[in-house]
């Protein structure tokens, strides 16, 4: 990230951070219109549904982030009542997501390439489609009640009221008296408080550990435990993220780098990876299940934790990548760690 002494010219920090909010509400309330014309259930439908969460997040990232120059009770509300909207808004995609993840790893585990447990052939092929079948019916049923959800959520008044505080959002934004100092002064430190904080919470990480892909740790509850952490990173790493694209709107210099979206992809694949092993435990949880139901969703979460364990190996070969230097007494190349 560029330092506070790196930003050149007499921008105001206002002038940098009220064009990006303004666009970002323009996306919202772009989004709201295409969701309203598309109608229930179809692609469209999806697609501006994300694009509203989208929007929402980036909001509400950059009120946290810039709170300081902002009217601190305007910034709270807009910022409960976003983070209330894109949560209720990401229910129904979660539950199909998770449920054609789960299917799919299922799909692969049955597969002939995939020998039986020890004196019981066809096991995990027969328990497959059981248990494929009762994550179908548990994820519909969550997807349903999700997306009732969303359909009272849109037309209750207190959506309206976050919509109508989004339109005013579009033209004007409450700016604090400090707001007025100079981007470099004001602006640019909040930003470096945010990759300060995302920095702190990956060096907390386990990222030693992690360096092993596919390690054994996937299968104990140790590994469950840390999924908090992890995913209190990949917030961190997005408010980051939307930090720079405030700089970077107000200066006209580049998208944030390819490493930071990257981190966030694999980020993104934990964040899924642990969730979907939360369902398949859920379900083997059930009452009364066949004993080759649960050996497969057994086999579907243990499969499911070493995703987990993949994700947290490629996030830790991102943000540390391994470089190969010469050490000066011998021609042998030596591995090391870059800094984050």
């Amino acid at each position: 990230m560029q330092r506070p002494e790196n930003i050149a010219g007499q921008e105001l920090a206002g002038e940098i951070l009220a064009p990006y909010l303004h666009a970002q509400a323009g996306e919202f309330l772009r989004g709201l219109r295409l969701h309203r014309e598309a109608g229930p259930d179809n692609h469209s439908t999806e697609e501006a549904a994300r694009a509203l969460r989208a929007a929402a997040r980036r909001i509400s990232g950059t009120l946290h982030t810039f709170r300081p120059l902002l009217d601190p009770a305007w910034a709270d509300q807009l910022r409960t009542e976003l983070a209330w909207l894109s949560g209720t808004l990401a229910g129904e995609h979660a539950c199909s997501a998770r449920l054609t993840r789960l299917l799919d790893a299922l799909h692969r585990l049955s597969g002939p390439g995939v020998p039986p447990p020890r004196g019981d052939a066809g096991t995990l092929t027969v328990g497959a489609a059981r248990a494929g079948a009762l994550l179908d019916r548990q994820l519909t049923l969550a997807r349903t009640r999700a997306h009732s959800a969303a359909l009272q959520a849109l037309g209750s008044s207190r959506f309206h009221a976050v919509a109508d505080a989004v339109a005013l959002l579009a033209s004007e934004v409450p700016l604090a008296s400090t707001a007025a100092a100079h981007a470099c002064e004001v602006l640019a430190p909040a930003a470096l408080d945010a990759e300060d904080r995302l920095d702190r919470a990956v060096s907390a990480l386990p990222l030693a550990r992690a360096a092993h892909p596919y390690n054994a740790e996937a299968l104990v509850q140790e590994s469950e435990s840390q999924d908090s952490p992890w995913h209190q990173v990949r917030l961190l790493l997005r408010l980051h993220r939307y930090a720079q694209e405030v700089l970077h709107h107000g200066l006209g210099e580049p998208d944030p780098a390819e490493r930071l979206l990257a981190a966030g992809r694999a980020l993104d694949r934990h964040r899924d990876a642990a969730e979907a092993a939360a369902a398949a435990s859920a379900a083997a949880r059930t009452p009364r299940i066949a004993p080759t139901t649960a050996y497969a969703l057994g086999v579907l979460h243990a499969d499911q934790r070493h995703d987990v364990e993949a994700a947290r190996f490629a996030f830790q070969r991102i943000w540390q990548p391994v470089t190969v230097t010469t050490a000066p007494s011998t021609s042998a190349p030596t591995a090391t760690t870059a800094a984050p």
